[in-house]
């Protein structure tokens, strides 16, 4: 008999394995993956970390999750600067003045403001959709090349269909800074994501290639409580319908060249391109390995976004009214659960950073262990 029974080795899954060992507890993760860390796994290829669940770049600025994480990996100071290819014209990311001199040709911050303080002023009252408060934010200029291409494409909708919330965050900035996150610390663990879950995992019994739904008898008698982190529509046997995500497609190669595109992240931001970002997931790690060396090969990923179905991998919840109102409905049946935890991402139908998740999980450690 197990103390805690953790479905998903995924962060969420991990930390709280890794917390109620330290606590004395008695644990069993099980994962329906061949492996452990979930979509922030990592495998080397070619002496390339590969990302093979997308892009993951660590940051944050809460010290408690950056001193928790540090005690099981060492963090490079890999920054996130994307670029943004518009029919073959490259931008900075996020918007800075890089992205403002290469639009208009401006040079200082106040020509920059002036040229979209005039482009701001067709919209007006409150935007009522995702167009009209992208243009509020940054003018028609930004929005038709570096916004709406990339967004429809992620969403598969029209940017007039989509809530305004969805881009309220938008970094602007006004300054020559192209560090995509304005967290205190970012970097990506040295030897990838899966050696450092290994290292939270150590010590406790992991059992995988085991689909806790389909032998969910079997394992809830073993245990005194549940740590659920998988989707929450798929516990209740999707009794009141299908949560939607967006999902994302992945086609990788690796190429006998040292240098593809020069950076971690290029967005395809126009319509006409299928995907919408190639990932070279060499740069994460400055094109070196663990000794320093340089590597004659690369990995680059194009990642296609599509709506999700059952069987694909769900990765973006979709924040509408529908949904919300669906998830409440789980939600409240989640709570008649006496003996199971629901978390994550998936559980709580919630877009979490990894900060996020780590930050949520070391919580209901302290509220239940």
């Amino acid at each position: 008999m197990y103390d805690y029974l953790i479905v998903g080795a995924g962060l969420y899954g991990a930390v709280f394995a890794q917390q109620a060992k330290a606590s004395g507890k008695s644990v069993l993760v099980i994962d329906k993956r061949p492996n452990i860390a979930g979509n922030v796994y990592t495998e080397k290829v070619e002496g390339i970390q590969f990302h093979k669940y997308g892009a993951h770049i660590f940051h944050t600025s809460n010290e408690e999750v950056w001193k928790y994480v540090n005690q099981f990996a060492m963090f490079n100071r890999f920054t996130n600067a994307p670029v943004a290819n518009y029919k073959g014209e490259l931008y900075s990311l996020p918007f800075n003045m890089y992205t403002f001199n290469k639009m208009w040709g401006v040079t200082t911050p106040q020509e920059a403001m002036a040229k979209i303080q005039e482009q701001r002023a067709e919209i007006i009252g409150e935007p009522r959709n995702l167009e009209e408060q992208a243009i509020s934010l940054v003018g028609r200029d930004i929005y038709e090349k570096l916004i709406k291409g990339y967004t429809e494409k992620q969403w598969g909708r029209d940017c007039k269909e989509l809530p305004p919330f969805i881009i309220k965050r938008l970094p602007v900035r006004f300054t020559f800074d192209n560090n995509y996150f304005n967290a205190l610390y970012q970097g990506i663990p040295v030897g990838g994501y899966t050696r450092m879950v290994e290292r939270m995992l150590e010590g406790v019994e992991v059992r995988l290639n085991v689909d806790y739904l389909l032998h969910k008898d079997t394992y809830d008698v073993i245990a005194d409580r549940v740590i659920y982190t998988g989707a929450i529509d798929a516990y209740f046997g999707y009794r009141l319908g299908y949560l939607e995500y967006r999902s994302v497609r992945f086609e990788n190669e690796v190429l006998d060249i040292p240098n593809y595109q020069g950076n971690a992240a290029v967005n395809y931001t126009d319509l006409e391109t299928p995907w919408t970002r190639i990932i070279e997931h060499k740069w994460f790690e400055f094109g070196k390995d663990e000794q320093g060396n340089d590597l004659p090969k690369t990995i680059i990923s194009r990642e296609f976004s599509s709506e999700w179905k059952p069987g694909d991998e769900p990765y973006y919840p979709v924040n509408d009214d529908r949904n919300g109102k669906l998830f409440e409905a789980y939600k409240e049946m989640a709570a008649r659960e006496e003996k199971v935890i629901f978390g994550g991402r998936l559980g709580e139908y919630k877009y979490y950073d990894m900060d996020q998740v780590i930050a949520a999980a070391l919580k209901k450690c302290r509220e239940t262990l």
